[in-house]
């Protein structure tokens, strides 16, 4: 027994170190915008593995052109766990907001529960009108698409780019925007796999509209897009999600992702590409 307990305890305590380590290592490393390689090369980011790290190059381009500022918009419920995550989140914003490198603009909860809550004047909300009534059929996920279409038709956003993030990411330092020429900048899920379900997804990305590689493997979070994009690829998300859910097949094969997987087919149906970072998650 008494071999036993030591066994556990020296597990426990590795596993601590090992923890604790990584979070040190993610604090600390630097997170810049661009690619890698050669700044002063002419080949485009797609001559290089299109699946990249975020770049060690501390060179920005568009700096002479001031800074590309990205409001930060998260979507919740009003359940008191929901609730707990944003104030943890929107904490953790404040602290890097203005800190070096950073282009982080304004911040917004969209609150799909259709009424405030006594959170209002601590998190900057826009409340939201969920779904009507069953619409969602248990898949409150599709409240997210709807919530987006509301307020980028409703709300005064001042600045160019949106950063969709999600109430239990944590900001660990200051991000920088990381779109660039046009195309968003995402996460690339291994459990995202569009060649995989092609069959599925051409009911909703026809062969018309090009090879299912333009499909990116990503979600919807983390993304910083355009807002102008993102004004177009809304409504589409809304409404794929929608046809999807109601798709016995495809509800069947995507489950839980099935809302992702809406996202990166409306991204592909109005051709904003993606630069796909490794790290990002390291970044929220």
């Amino acid at each position: 027994m008494g071999c036993g307990n030591f066994f556990y305890v020296l597990l426990i305590t590795f596993s601590v170190a090992l923890i604790t380590y990584n979070i040190l290592i993610s604090a600390n490393a630097p997170l810049k915008q661009g690619f890698p390689g050669n700044p002063s090369s002419s080949s485009t980011p797609f001559s290089v593995d299109p699946i990249i790290k975020m770049p060690i190059d501390r060179s920005n381009p568009t700096s002479t052109k001031g800074k590309r500022l990205f409001h930060t918009a998260v979507t919740a419920s009003d359940s008191i766990y929901n609730t707990w995550q944003c104030r943890v989140m929107y904490y953790w914003f404040k602290k890097f907001k203005d800190g070096p490198n950073s282009e982080m603009g304004g911040f917004t909860r969209i609150l799909h529960s259709g009424k405030p809550d006594k959170f209002m004047h601590e998190i900057p909300t826009f409340v939201a009108q969920p779904l009507p009534a069953g619409m969602d059929q248990g898949y409150i996920v599709l409240n997210r698409p709807w919530a987006f279409v509301q307020w980028l038709q409703q709300a005064d956003i001042k600045e160019d780019y949106i950063l969709m993030a999600e109430p239990d990411h944590v900001i660990v330092k200051p991000i920088p925007n990381l779109s660039r020429d046009g195309l968003g900048a995402a996460f690339p899920f291994f459990y995202i796999q569009p060649k995989k379900y092609e069959s599925t997804l051409r009911k909703f990305y026809p062969e018309e509209k090009g090879p299912i590689t333009n499909v990116d493997p990503i979600g919807n979070s983390p993304v910083i897009v355009g807002k102008e994009s993102l004004k177009k690829i809304a409504p589409t998300w809304m409404n794929v999600s929608l046809a999807m859910k109601k798709d016995p097949e495809a509800d069947k094969t995507f489950g839980w992702v099935l809302e992702m997987y809406a996202y990166a087919v409306a991204s592909a149906l109005h051709d904003v590409g993606n630069i796909l970072y490794k790290d990002f998650m390291i970044q929220v």
